[in-house]
C-alpha cells in the first residue's frame, strides 16, 4: 500500500543529519552540564554553543534563549509568570489561538480573576488590527498573545505591526511561534516582541524540546522549580542531544530555507490546482488558498462531500495510507468540531469535512496526485 505523509504540521520528519549529531552526543557526551568536572563542562559547553547559534538566527543575545520541552511549556512560562509576577490583569487574544494558550488564560481567570480580552476577526480568520488598536487603549497592565502563523488555517499574523502597537501601548507581545520558526526568518531585533514560543519537532528536529524567546529584564520568573539550570528559568537536567538535535534542525532549516520554501510553496500550489480540478466545488478554510496570506506550508480543505459519506472521510484516506488531520494534532482525538473553524465558518460549511493537508520537502508532487486522486473517487 502506498503511504503519504501530509501531516507536517502536526510533526516532522527528523533530518538525517540531525539524527546523526543527536546519536554522537548520547554516545560521547553524557555527563551532567551541572557537574563541575570534564565530562559535565563538555556537556555544558555543547549547551551554551546550541544557545548561541539559536540566539544567532532570531539576532538576539544567547541569554534571551531559554530552553524547554517544547512550545507548550513555553507558552505557559510566559503566561502564568506575566500574570503571577508581572501583574498583567488583561490579556488579548484570540479564539482562534492553539489550546496552550486558551487553557492556560482560562486557568488564568479562574485562579487570579484576570480579564479575558478576544480581539475580532474577519470572516477569513485574520485578527482586525483596528480593533485590536481600540483594545490597548486601556488603563489595565495588558499582555498580547497572538500566534504568527494559525496551527491549522494557516493565516499568517502581520507580527511587526501588532508588535509595534503593543510598544506604542505598553503593552507586552508574546506570540507562539511554533508554525513559523525554522520556516520564516524573525529578526527581533526589527520586531519588538516580548516573547515568543518554538518547538523542534516541527523543523525537523526532535520532540520534547523547544524554546522561549524572553526579552532581556524581562522579569518573568520559573515555572519549574529546583536547580539553578537555564539561568534559573527552568529546573531541571537539560537533555543535551534534544538541544543539540534542536540547534542542527534549525541550523539546517535556515540554511536551505529558499529552496526549500519555493519547493513547498509549489507544492502547495500544484495540490491546490489539482484538486480544484478534480473538486470544482471545493473551498480553502481561512486564508489557506490565498499563497500570499497564509504560509506555504499546509491547506485547509473543506470538501464537498455529503453528510452521510463525511464520517468515513478520515478512515478512508488512513485505509488509503494518507497521513492527514482534521485539524490540531493535539485535538485528533476528538470528536468535536475544530474550535477555529467553528469561529470561522458558515453552518453549512461545518456541516461538511474539512481536512488539513501540510506539507514538506521530503514531500512530492506524485503524493499529490495520489491523494487528490483518492479524494476524487471518495468524493464521486
Amino acid at each position: 500500500m502506498k503511504t503519504v505523509y501530509f501531516d507536517n504540521a502536526a510533526t516532522t520528519q527528523i533530518r538525517e543529519d540531525v539524527i546523526n549529531r543527536m546519536s554522537d552526543v548520547m554516545k560521547l557526551n553524557f555527563g551532567n552540564p551541572s557537574s563541575t568536572h570534564s565530562y559535565g563542562r563538555q556537556s555544558k559547553s555543547l549547551i551554551e554553543s546550541s544557545r548561541k547559534r539559536v540566539a544567532s538566527h532570531f539576532n538576539v543575545s544567547a541569554a534571551e534563549i531559554v530552553f524547554t520541552s517544547g512550545g507548550t511549556e513555553a507558552d505557559n512560562l510566559v503566561l502564568q509568570s506575566a500574570v503571577k509576577d508581572l501583574g498583567v490583569t488583561e490579556i488579548i487574544t484570540s479564539k482562534i489561538e492553539h489550546h496552550a494558550i486558551l487553557h492556560t488564560i482560562d486557568r488564568l481567570k479562574e485562579v487570579y480573576q484576570i480579564t479575558i480580552t478576544y480581539v475580532n476577526l474577519t470572516e477569513n480568520g485574520d485578527v482586525d488590527l483596528t480593533h485590536l488598536e481600540d483594545l490597548l487603549k486601556s488603563e489595565a497592565k495588558q499582555l498580547v498573545s497572538l500566534m504568527h502563523v494559525n496551527n491549522e488555517i494557516g493565516n499568517k499574523l502581520d507580527i511587526k505591526t501588532v508588535a509595534n502597537l503593543c510598544k506604542a501601548n505598553d503593552a507586552l507581545f508574546h506570540s507562539d511561534t511554533v508554525q513559523s520558526v525554522g520556516h520564516y526568518r524573525l529578526d527581533l531585533q526589527d520586531i519588538p516582541i516580548d516573547y515568543l514560543a518554538a518547538s523542534a519537532h516541527k523543523f525537523h528536529g526532535p520532540k520534547g524540546v523547544g524554546f522561549a524567546f524572553l526579552r532581556k529584564n524581562s522579569g518573568l520568573r520559573p515555572l519549574i522549580l529546583g536547580g539553578e539550570q537555564e539561568r534559573g528559568l527552568r529546573a531541571g537536567t537539560e537533555s543535551i542531544h534534544n538541544i543539540v538535535g534542536l540547534d542542527e534542525a534549525l541550523q539546517l532549516s535556515y540554511e536551505n530555507l529558499d529552496n526549500e520554501k519555493a519547493y513547498i510553496q509549489n507544492l502547495k500550489s500544484y495540490f491546490i490546482e489539482q484538486l480544484r480540478k478534480a473538486l470544482p466545488n471545493v473551498t480553502f478554510n481561512g486564508q489557506s488558498g490565498d499563497l500570499e496570506k497564509s504560509t506555504y506550508t499546509l491547506v485547509n480543505v473543506c470538501l464537498p462531500i455529503s453528510a452521510d459519506k463525511a464520517g468515513l472521510l478520515q478512515f478512508q484516506l488512513d485505509l488509503k495510507g494518507v497521513a492527514c488531520s482534521k485539524g490540531s494534532a493535539c485535538q485528533s482525538g476528538s470528536s468535536q468540531n475544530s474550535h477555529v473553524l467553528t469561529e470561522i465558518l458558515d453552518e453549512a460549511h461545518l456541516g461538511r469535512p474539512s481536512v488539513r493537508f501540510s506539507f514538506s520537502s521530503y514531500n512530492t508532487k506524485e503524493e499529490v496526485d495520489y491523494v487528490v486522486n483518492v479524494l476524487k473517487e471518495f468524493a464521486d
